[in-house]
């Protein structure tokens, strides 16, 4: 399952690849927020990463003006690896190389044609393990 959240600042992208993700018939569960009344990223980084974690098929999409608000906020879980990205080569190595969860997109820097680009990679990647699986356990702090 896809898992949406953002900020007001990444509200009208997030609509915009509902939409997209609508056409293409992927089911998308929007977490908020819900409209551009200025809101606190990150109540809802929290509440993406709490649907994300529910299984571990879920993936999310996190959006704010830059990008990073969300993905340092994500990222407080040892569970989430959050990444800001900004091209479908960062989002090919997000999941390949780091195994990323999340994604995160910078509303402000990316439109939708550059998103749904950089999404579809994400989601098409599949992690190569080996060596990189010896470094995301540190990272989340198992051995």
């Amino acid at each position: 399952m896809i898992i949406m959240a953002s900020d007001h600042r990444g509200y009208m992208l997030k609509e915009q690849l509902k939409t997209f993700f609508n056409e293409e018939n992927i089911i998308t569960i929007d977490v908020g927020t819900y409209s551009k009344e200025p809101v606190d990223y990150p109540d809802f980084a929290k509440l993406g990463v709490e649907k994300v974690l529910e299984d571990k098929n879920n993936v999310g999409i996190f959006i704010c003006g830059s990008g990073i608000g969300m993905s340092m906020a994500a990222n407080r879980n040892p569970k989430i690896r959050a990444a800001l990205c900004l091209s479908p080569n960062m989002a090919m190595l997000a999941r390949k190389d780091n195994d990323a969860n999340v994604l995160c997109l910078p509303a402000l820097f990316v439109k939708r044609r550059k998103a749904i680009n950089i999404i579809k990679v994400f989601l098409t990647t599949s992690f190569e393990g080996g060596r990189h699986a010896r470094r995301i356990k540190k990272i989340s702090g198992e051995k």
